[in-house]
């Protein structure tokens, strides 16, 4: 390994995406630079938690399809039973429900829970209360993933919360999605709701600190498929 790939690997990478946010940050830092030093460091703190924010760092995922992983960063605000959203057109019967809520401190790209076939994607506009409650999951902005997993059908929603007001989503409905694969990013400060098939044991539980693409939020029987190959 070179001293270049050494410098390479310390720092993580920053999201696209966050470009023209950090790139306006850091030219409001400049200007109000110029008529006062005391906002000059308070814009070079901004601009210093913007390029935080859009960080994107790599992670080793397990490979496993008896497996669900977490799809954001952040903390398992609930585990239990819900209805899902009706635009995912998933029943009006009860699955199981493990929300992830990120606060504006944490990595906020999103990864697929699962492995499959994405069969849906359907945008809700909506409320912007905030993310840790309830009642958020049916009334906030939201995005939903369906996809068609080799245990059944698993939904990944992505909620807009108090502060966040855009929902980015990068997958493409009938397309497939390999576990821990990056398929968006809510800014800034939200949520993701994981809906499961029953058979699904959770492993976590309220309060505990996930990491996207890593953490197992829960595991399926001995019946599940094997991957054939790794999809990263």
């Amino acid at each position: 390994m070179t001293l270049l790939d050494t410098i390479k690997n310390t720092f993580v990478p920053i999201h696209r995406e966050g470009y023209p946010f950090i790139a306006a940050f850091g030219a409001a830092t400049l200007f109000l630079g110029y008529f006062s030093s005391i906002l000059f460091w308070v814009g070079l703190i901004l601009t210093a938690w913007c390029i935080y924010f859009y960080r994107d760092p790599e992670r080793v995922t397990p490979v496993d399809d008896r497996l669900v992983v977490s799809p954001a960063d952040g903390v398992i605000s609930a585990v239990g039973p819900a209805v899902p959203p009706r635009e995912l057109g998933l029943g009006a019967g009860e699955m199981t429900r493990i929300s992830v809520f990120m606060n504006v401190f944490s990595c906020h790209i999103n990864r697929a829970p699962v492995r499959g076939r994405i069969t849906r994607i359907e945008h809700r506009p909506g409320k912007f209360l905030n993310a840790e409650l309830d009642k958020a999951s049916s009334e906030n902005e939201r995005n939903g993933l369906v996809i068609d997993s080799p245990n059944g059908t698993i939904a990944a929603v992505q909620i807009a919360g108090l502060v966040a007001r855009r929902i980015v989503c990068w997958a493409e409905a009938g397309g497939s999605i390999g576990i821990g694969e990056r398929f968006g990013l809510i800014r800034f400060g939200s949520r993701v709701d994981v809906f499961l098939p029953a058979n699904a044991v959770p492993r976590v539980a309220v309060g505990q600190t996930a990491v996207g693409g890593e953490t197992v939020l829960a595991e399926f029987g001995g019946a599940a498929v094997a991957p054939l190959v790794r999809i990263s």
